[in-house]
């Protein structure tokens, strides 16, 4: 694969990479009006662990588009 297959990839996974991040960002939002509005506590805590559990799914997935990137850098080196 050429160079241009690279740079291509590498902006493709940067677009990602931002779309991920706002994903996380508005994900964030929610769960906090959902903890801020919940009328119980034991719905206060479920919403607090899934924000947690979603957090760290975005998390994950940013680390993964990161190595991606890293990885098709190497590749296009080697090109």
């Amino acid at each position: 694969m050429g160079k241009e297959y690279y740079k291509k990839r590498i902006i493709d996974l940067r677009a990602s990479l931002a779309r991920e991040k706002e994903n996380k960002k508005k994900d964030n939002e929610y769960y906090a009006r959902l903890i801020k509005n919940a009328s119980s506590p034991s719905s206060k805590s479920s919403y607090r662990k899934s924000k947690i559990d979603k957090a760290a799914s975005h998390d994950r997935q940013i680390e993964y588009i990161k190595r991606q990137i890293e990885s098709a850098k190497e590749s296009m080196k080697r090109c």
